[in-house]
């Protein structure tokens, strides 16, 4: 069962009014667009059927792909990692291959700086 971070953009009454840029008083959440929508929407029922989950994720990116800040969502997802629901237009099963290709994309960079600064022999 996928259950809610406590740290998830909490919904708000429709016709709340808008958040103001994001700034040290003004988290970034507070201008997602998921505040305004179900928040059951974004996380999984206990035994939910493939169906109904791929369905309900479907709608849940919708929410996101309008929203003002799924950028900032998404990698507070992975910079936690958030382990379940839709965050930042992403399934938690998504989020799980962005960190994958994220740490191996770092390890090849880091192999390649180690190469690159390796002192050179010079055959002869």
């Amino acid at each position: 069962m996928e259950r809610p971070s406590a740290t998830r953009p909490q919904p708000r009454p429709q016709g709340a009014a808008q958040a103001t840029p994001q700034g040290e008083d003004n988290p970034w959440h507070t201008g997602a667009a998921c505040r305004r929508d179900e928040v059951g929407l974004f996380f999984a029922p206990s035994k939910e059927p493939t169906a109904a989950r791929l369905s309900r994720e479907e709608q849940a990116k919708q929410v996101c792909a309008r929203c003002p800040v799924l950028l900032e969502c998404r990698e507070h997802a992975l910079a936690q990692p958030e382990p379940y629901g839709v965050w930042g237009g992403l399934t938690a099963a998504e989020r799980r291959v962005v960190l994958a290709r994220r740490r191996r994309r770092e390890a090849e960079l880091r192999e390649a700086a180690r190469v690159s600064a390796a002192p050179r022999r010079i055959a002869g």
